[in-house]
């Protein structure tokens, strides 16, 4: 038993590893220059152990972008965590999220830019994905039926907005000085008549 625990263990640790070498490289040189062979050199693991791991390059994308739903719900979570207020919440989350699609921008793009086969709003979408919307969910649901609208509808429609605004932001397509004006506008029409 001892020997099946361990062999559990190291192939969870090269799973590990493999996820890991894929976001460096993917942050440092962008998704074109990940490939099984330049991970395979860079874990020091044969191609053929990668593809014992995930079917390809598409199943390893994916990997890291669940992991970076994970991540993503932690960082809301903890942005709304110190502001009971409604609307000081929602800034605090709006700016958390902002901030992360800005540090990570290969882990954001796996995550919603990227071609995935990932289910969203389904039975079947994975829990850290559904933690993150939970996340967002949680911030609007109050102010939308405060408004007596859809509160499914108006988080959609501000995660929409931020994922808009994370975009345009990192393929320098907005004004670089206006950031903070531009969530405060989003805030303020998300928040109107609450």
């Amino acid at each position: 038993m001892a020997a099946q625990q361990r062999r559990e263990r190291e192939r969870a640790e090269r799973h590990r590893l493999i996820i890991t070498a894929a976001r460096e490289l993917a942050e440092a040189e962008g998704w074109g220059a990940v490939t099984t062979r330049r991970l395979s050199e860079r874990v020091e693991y044969s191609q053929p152990v990668l593809y014992s791991h995930f079917k390809g390059k598409d199943a390893i994308v994916a990997a890291v972008a669940v992991e970076g739903f994970e991540e993503l719900a932690t960082a809301l979570r903890r942005a709304r965590a110190d502001h009971p207020d409604a609307r000081a919440g929602l800034r605090a989350l709006a700016y958390g999220y902002l901030e992360f699609a800005r540090a990570r921008p290969a882990v954001y793009a796996a995550m919603f830019v990227r071609e995935t086969d990932i289910e969203f709003g389904t039975e079947a979408t994975p829990a850290p994905l559904k933690a993150a919307f939970g996340e967002l969910h949680g911030a609007v649901a109050p102010l939308a039926a405060a408004r007596g609208a859809d509160p499914e509808a108006c988080t959609e429609l501000f995660w929409s907005a931020l994922h808009g605004l994370a975009t345009l932001t990192e393929g320098s397509r907005l004004r670089p000085g206006a950031h903070r004006t531009r969530v405060d506008l989003l805030i303020d029409l998300v928040t109107a008549g609450t």
